[in-house]
């Protein structure tokens, strides 16, 4: 059946890193009169799944993430304005302003993160590297954001995180954003230690829980 061959051609396009595939297949869907939703979250998100499936098990790396991006992105060029045309719109899951604490000018993870929500269907917000706690809470209420994620790589910077909580709690807006902490010496310990909602340890454990956190299902082993 077409529509299946084209979807299919979509997904795997996203898994084989290449974007003229991706490309002609997003045309055909097109000229077919197919949905371009169904061509977003049957196609090219499934092939992110597993790509974030095999970045997770080490089977690639970050220059195949970033060209399954690349590819992703050159397949929505073609959807996107057709969508639009349609009067439709893409399914979105939540808000999430994502940043690196103060102090701390690591990106790798976050930015891998903050690319593996955008092609689940999440809006992104994403501040950079080190944003003071004062630019996480005004941005989450200026986005009205469904989550903050908090990223430290080191040590010294993982109070921070604490900080952002405390802020939330002080302006009393800490039951109206999730909050997901991680980054390498961070733990399911001092999430709980600081009352954040959740801890993942990799970038796609840390979507799959705010797939699931959004929807209001019960994330095993976040805290709250």
């Amino acid at each position: 059946m077409i529509t299946t061959r084209i979807l299919e051609d979509l997904k795997n396009s996203i898994v084989e890193l290449d974007e003229k595939k991706a490309v002609k297949a997003a045309r055909e869907l097109i000229s077919q009169g197919m949905d371009p939703l169904q061509g977003i979250e049957k196609g090219l998100s499934m092939g992110m799944v597993i790509i974030g499936d095999k970045f997770n098990r080490m089977e690639c790396y970050l220059p195949e993430l970033i060209r399954a991006s690349n590819t992703f992105n050159a397949a929505i060029k073609i959807l996107e304005p057709e969508i639009i045309k349609q009067g439709k719109q893409r399914t979105r899951r939540g808000v999430v302003v994502l940043g690196t604490v103060k102090g701390d000018i690591h990106r790798i993870g976050k930015d891998i993160l903050a690319m593996l929500m955008k092609t689940r269907g999440f809006e992104v917000y994403n501040l950079g590297e080190d944003v003071a706690m004062s630019t996480f809470v005004n941005k989450a209420v200026e986005y009205n954001a469904d989550i903050i994620g908090m990223s430290s790589l080191l040590t010294t910077t993982m109070p921070a995180q604490k900080d952002v909580i405390d802020l939330l709690k002080e302006k009393g807006l800490r039951d109206r954003h999730i909050v997901m902490v991680g980054g390498g010496p961070v733990s399911a310990e001092w999430a709980r230690e600081i009352s954040a909602d959740a801890y993942a340890e990799t970038a796609e454990e840390a979507v799959q829980m705010a797939v699931e956190m959004v929807s209001g299902e019960k994330v095993a082993g976040s805290s709250s």
